[in-house]
């Protein structure tokens, strides 16, 4: 039988990592073992599974760790409806949902403790993230280069930190473009718990819509550079399906535009502004548009282009 482990410090708060889990089974194990290689042991692993695959159960159930809970679904969810249920599952003092694909490095749970202790009230903490690729060797998108050197803190890039932002600045640094990496943030779970919570009528951008939520409640945010995190970015991803087809953005702007009219609502009148413009998807757009062409996806191009062009 394991041997229980001590709660965390007085005055630390405690940890959940749900896991809304459906795919890749290896890579799903990949990322259960990264969460019982942590150095700071005091936290709880929650896996939702929405999936079917053959020796899952057998394969949770043969770990014996207290510390971890396995879950299948009776009927398949579907993707926001998962996340839902990882977010109403949580009962300690902060909250990660991440990805069953994506890897915590050893420090993880250590990492964002301490940005917690230090930062009791803040709603979000986003640690130092790593890029890996489906093999699991470093990699770095054009995406990743912008998020970093356009949108994220100029801080950040330099090595500095932690960095504390809020208000109406945090909705325009993430409205120019959204540099967080949902998976490696940890929530403080009160504040996750009391927004509307994932919508099932939006596919890639749930996200965003959640953290604004968040940024509009009087919530704020503290990122430090250190790497804790291993966010995997695979051509694979529903986001990165979507994207190619040009279907995400036709999500996208009907969010922006939804969201410029809730940014002016509260006062946030230049958050308002860049979330009509929302350039930074735009310029993905248009990123992309080559990809479809060489897949000879006329519709896709056609749509990725008129996307970008557009100014509204």
């Amino acid at each position: 039988m394991a041997e229980s482990t001590p709660g965390p410090a007085e005055g630390t708060p405690s940890i959940d990592v749900m896991m809304p889990y459906y795919g890749d089974v290896a890579l799903m194990q990949a990322a259960v073992r990264s969460v019982l290689a942590q150095t700071d042991p005091d936290w709880h692993l929650t896996v939702v599974d929405d999936g079917a695959a053959a020796g899952v159960p057998e394969w949770f159930a043969q770990l014996g760790d207290p510390r971890v809970t396995y879950l299948r679904n009776e009927v398949n969810l579907g993707i926001s409806a998962n996340f839902q249920k990882c977010l109403e599952l949580a009962t300690r003092d902060r909250l990660v949902i991440m990805g069953c694909d994506d890897l915590l490095l050893p420090n993880y749970i250590a990492a964002v403790r301490a940005l917690a202790t230090a930062h009791p009230k803040i709603g979000l903490v986003q640690p130092g993230v790593r890029v890996i690729d489906e093999t699991g060797a470093p990699t770095s998108s054009l995406v990743d280069t912008i998020k970093r050197r356009r949108y994220a803190p100029k801080e950040l890039l330099h090595g500095g930190g932690p960095v504390v932002l809020e208000g109406e600045a945090l909705a325009l640094s993430l409205l120019r473009g959204n540099w967080l990496y949902f998976p490696s943030l940890c929530w403080r779970t009160d504040a996750i718990q009391a927004t509307t919570g994932f919508r099932e009528d939006l596919r890639v951008v749930q996200d965003l819509a959640v953290i604004l939520q968040l940024v509009a409640a009087g919530e704020s945010l503290v990122a430090d550079h250190a790497e804790a995190f291993e966010y995997r970015r695979h051509a694979q991803s529903e986001s990165s399906r979507a994207a190619v087809d040009g279907s995400r953005f036709d999500e996208s702007r009907r969010f922006f535009t939804e969201t410029a009219r809730r940014m002016d609502e509260i006062g946030w009148h230049r958050a308002a502004l860049v979330s009509r413009r929302h350039r930074s998807t735009r310029l993905h757009a248009l990123t992309l548009a080559p990809t479809a062409l060489r897949q000879r996806d006329a519709a896709a191009f056609r749509r990725l282009v008129r996307y970008a062009a557009s100014t509204k």
